[in-house]
């Protein structure tokens, strides 16, 4: 029988000293960038060699263990289903994280239950937690997280979360803000797009909600309408419109609104005659539609603000305040 291949060991922090000729606090002082402690540059240098001679690469568990502290921030990774323009933001995010020490971590499990969600969220022992989605944040789930060592806990969230920092972002604003705008403009049946796509129902109903909160002020009637985001789902949709008797629709985002906006126009369908449409985030590819896309922006907090408000709760301090998120008419030729 042939033998199976071996697993190399993993280099050690012994390895890379005994290789650069230190001691292993020299190593560790070296790789962590421990701040405080004199290094000379050639002995650096010596030390980064080795590491990357052997491939070491440092166990950022151990290294928790150690200090008694974890550098993890931990963001569920449902905030990747919210489009393009809050993606970006979270990558400036990372990197304000970084500046203080931090690394983000996306958990990718999806759960219908705040408990079982914080359950798994702690085992991970992060420094901190950020819920994009903080809605679903509950005071049982917070308690879950700071028994298990959480130090820091911020959310985005349209209603406070009990014992943990909220900043504003009531996704109904959104709907709304779409909504009076076509009322002004005199339409009388809006569609509001319900992706299709896993994860984004959560972010969509809210800003359905929104719209027919509004609605119910005025005669007008509000219709759901289900798109996935493919050129097919479009089509299909588009096909029926006429059917829905519908003049207007908030279709959730930009990508969503331009998406279907193409395809309401290959059917003959024109925009804004007979029907105005309106998208969400402002993106660039918005203003360059043809019609120019209306669009509901979102006025961020920014990324520093907000690395700055979790590093303040981690280290035990009051965190700086931080501004809500708040949804902002662009109006243009679409509506």
């Amino acid at each position: 029988m042939a033998n199976e291949a071996s697993v190399p060991a993993s280099a050690t922090s012994t390895d890379v000293a005994r290789l650069a000729g230190v001691s292993r606090a020299t190593v560790s002082f070296v790789l962590n960038d421990t701040q405080g402690h004199r290094v000379s540059e050639a002995t650096r240098t010596r030390v980064l060699a080795a590491a990357a001679q052997l491939g070491y690469v440092p166990n950022a568990a151990a290294r928790s263990l150690r200090a008694g502290r974890s550098n993890l921030v931990l963001m569920p990774a449902s905030v990747s289903a919210v489009g393009r323009l809050v993606s970006e933001w979270v990558d400036d995010l990372l990197s304000e994280l970084e500046r203080h020490g931090y690394t983000a971590v996306m958990h990718a499990g999806r759960f219908t239950d705040p408990l079982e969600a914080a359950r798994a969220w702690a085992e991970l022992r992060p420094a901190a937690v950020l819920c994009l989605d903080g809605d679903r944040l509950t005071a049982r789930a917070a308690e879950v997280l700071r028994r298990a060592g959480v130090r820091g806990m911020l959310a985005f969230a349209s209603q406070p979360v009990a014992g943990v920092p909220t900043i504003a972002f009531d996704q109904t604003s959104v709907g709304a803000i779409a909504a009076e705008h076509l009322v002004a403009r005199g339409r009388s049946g809006i569609g509001v797009v319900i992706p299709r796509e896993r994860g984004l129902g959560t972010l969509a109903r809210p800003r359905l909600a929104g719209v027919e909160q509004v609605a119910a002020r005025h005669p007008v009637a509000v219709t759901p309408v289900e798109l996935a985001y493919t050129r097919e789902s479009a089509t299909a949709l588009a096909r029926r419109w006429r059917e829905l008797g519908l003049d207007a629709v908030f279709a959730y985002n930009d990508e969503y609104a331009a998406l279907l906006m193409h395809a309401l126009m290959a059917e003959g369908i024109s925009v804004p005659e007979e029907v105005a449409v309106v998208g969400c985030d402002d993106l660039v590819l918005s203003a360059l539609q043809r019609p120019a896309l209306t669009s509901v922006a979102l006025e961020l907090p920014t990324a520093a603000s907000v690395a700055d408000a979790l590093h303040a709760l981690i280290e035990g301090r009051t965190a700086p305040q931080v501004r809500g998120i708040e949804p902002v008419l662009v109006p243009r030729q679409s509506s």
